[in-house]
């Protein structure tokens, strides 16, 4: 399971802007290509199919080369101190440094690229819930799927093309932050923004939503 991390930045020589640090986007590569919770269980291996859905990674939803760019951090990220000035700034600043440089690394960690085949695709997913809003009753009506415990949170959050917005009518009641569920119904490519969760560039139609187990 991946824990939450502190969201550092750095300011750039040249662009003087603030940049992530590395060892979050360890914890967020871990995320995506390590897989803490898997989609495929040793039965399902074969077929990439389970109940008419077919068994997505969080990695899938991400093109190729935002997850090379993610890959390949540049070399300024060796030298950010843990506790500096940076730690204290949130992924706004990140966004905006995004869009001011041409750095391809930064881009990809907050890109709204997306998957197009995807769009429309009857999915299974595994992840964890971000509550957005409750009812009466507290219960969660609308949520961010995200690939890690405490993004959006305890931490910043993934990049859009990493997160999924649900809307949940029926109702969740969520024991803890931290279980895992699995998701399954039809990807869209829709965006949804939330001030201070961040923004998802996925959205589903949940058919099915019930908790994590490993098989």
């Amino acid at each position: 399971m991946i824990y939450p991390i502190t969201f550092l930045f750095e300011t750039h020589p040249m662009a003087r802007t603030k940049f992530i640090a590395w060892h979050y986007v360890v914890m967020l590569l871990l995320a995506l290509c390590v897989q803490p919770l898997s989609a495929t269980t040793t039965e399902d291996a074969g077929s990439k199919q389970r109940n008419g859905y077919q068994l997505i990674e969080w990695v899938e939803l991400m093109p190729d080369d935002d997850l090379e760019a993610l890959l390949n951090p540049p070399a300024y990220l060796d030298n950010i101190a843990d506790g500096s000035e940076a730690d204290q700034i949130g992924s706004q600043a990140a966004e905006a440094a995004a869009k001011q440089s041409n750095d391809r690394y930064q881009q990809a960690l907050t890109s709204t690229k997306v998957r197009p085949e995807f769009n429309q695709r009857k999915i299974s997913i595994p992840g964890f819930i971000v509550p957005l809003a409750f009812d009466e009753n507290m219960v969660i009506t609308e949520f961010f799927l995200v690939p890690f415990f405490g993004a959006c949170i305890h931490a910043p959050p993934p990049p859009p093309n990493q997160m999924i917005y649900i809307r949940y009518p029926k109702g969740l009641k969520l024991e803890n932050l931290y279980d895992p569920y699995v998701a399954e119904g039809s990807l869209i490519i829709e965006g949804h923004k939330s001030d201070g969760m961040g923004a998802a560039s996925y959205s589903m139609n949940v058919d099915n939503l019930s908790p994590y187990t490993e098989s």
